[in-house]
């Protein structure tokens, strides 16, 4: 007698985990679908995530601009960009009215991914910002010369809700929120949705979250478990079902200022980010 073998496989809060197919070619490019890479805390895996997540959609065909929109430039060092030796970044553009958005974007060595850098002059911005017109959807008008030439626009914020990071979310359609797997992180996932839930009545009625990603995931600690467990049981489907676990091939992959998807291509982690790309399509969240 056959016994059928094949087991569901199940996520990291054990709901059936779908099988996301590999996304199908686009016949064209844009307009973009604007991310926020979003939370307060840092340490969470913001710029990792934004890397990854860029580059392996790039790998699936897609056109991906990064915005560098935190002034310690971690996205730019980790695609290979120095900081100090730029002239003209973001901040030129939230600054100067006739700074032209294509002569400051830079290609990077992933086929399909582009960049816009960012250093420490990006620190002066929320200060100027202040006593501008409509100073909130300043970065939302700096963007939209380039939206029909991407599929998918990250901005990686800074580790605060301060002007910045409102500018950001009033430019995007959604926010992927990544969380470390640990209760003090845990903690302000409420008050940045307060915030979105805020820059949504006020400044930008089309924003959503697109979902929770946990970072750092380590299944052998009860404590991982119980804190994806917690944001389950507060936020529902709003977690993700791709898991990013913890390993040290980030932090290698950040200093030889690659993506882990062309730093290690065939490791876990390459392949969790790849599976929170087609997770992303499938979802409709990503084109």
């Amino acid at each position: 007698m056959s016994q059928d073998t094949t087991e569901q496989v199940l996520d990291a809060v054990g709901r059936p985990l779908p099988a996301f197919p590999v996304p199908a070619t686009l016949p064209s490019h844009g307009p973009a679908r604007v991310i926020a890479m979003c939370n307060q805390k840092g340490g969470v895996g913001k710029t990792t995530t934004t890397i990854n997540l860029a580059a392996a959609l790039a790998e699936y065909g897609r056109r991906v601009l990064i915005v560098d929109f935190d002034p310690q430039g971690a996205a730019s060092v980790g695609l290979g960009i120095s900081p100090h030796e730029l002239d003209r970044t973001v901040y030129n553009l939230l600054m100067e009215r006739d700074a032209d958005i294509h002569q400051i974007v830079r290609s990077t060595a992933v086929p399909g991914l582009d960049l816009l850098p960012a250093n420490i002059d990006l620190s002066a911005a929320e200060v100027q910002l202040v006593g501008e017109v409509a100073r909130e959807s300043v970065l939302s008008r700096v963007l939209r010369p380039v939206a029909d030439d991407y599929d998918v626009i990250f901005i990686d914020c800074q580790p605060s809700l301060g002007l910045l990071t409102v500018n950001a979310l009033t430019a995007s359609h959604g926010v992927l929120i990544p969380l470390e797997c640990e209760f003090f992180a845990l903690r302000g996932v409420a008050l940045l949705i307060e915030t979105i839930e805020k820059v949504r009545d006020r400044l930008n009625p089309r924003l959503e979250v697109d979902g929770i990603l946990a970072t750092m995931y380590d299944s052998r600690t009860l404590h991982a478990r119980e804190v994806v467990a917690r944001v389950h049981e507060a936020f529902g489907d709003t977690l993700l079902h791709t898991v990013i676990g913890r390993t040290v091939k980030f932090p290698d992959a950040t200093v030889a200022a690659e993506p882990i998807t062309q730093y290690a291509p065939s490791h876990a982690g390459a392949e969790a980010y790849r599976q929170l790309a087609r997770e992303l399509v499938a979802r409709g969240d990503a084109a």
